[in-house]
């Protein structure tokens, strides 16, 4: 029973681990980072807009969330390991 606790709580704390990392980045919805002045003339519509020009997926990056994947493999390996026992 404490295994499946312990591998619940490691896969849900690398969720919150990604996901806080992802926030603690910078706003989701800037334009362009701090330092760079917005070129608001490729954005589809004129004016303000909360959408990103070009975000990209960087905060997918491996290097960024390694500790939260990793918590999430040994939450799942714990998981499975108590069905095979």
């Amino acid at each position: 029973m404490a295994v499946v606790l312990i591998g619940a709580l490691l896969f849900v704390a690398g969720v919150v681990y990604m996901a806080g990392a992802a926030l603690r980045r910078g706003r989701l919805s800037d334009t362009a980072p701090v330092s760079a002045a917005p070129d608001r003339s490729k954005l589809a519509t004129p004016g303000p807009t909360l959408e990103p020009q070009r975000r990209g997926l960087a905060f997918l990056g491996l290097s960024q969330n390694w500790p939260g994947l990793l918590m999430m493999a040994a939450g799942v390996i714990l998981l499975l390991s108590v069905m095979v026992l």
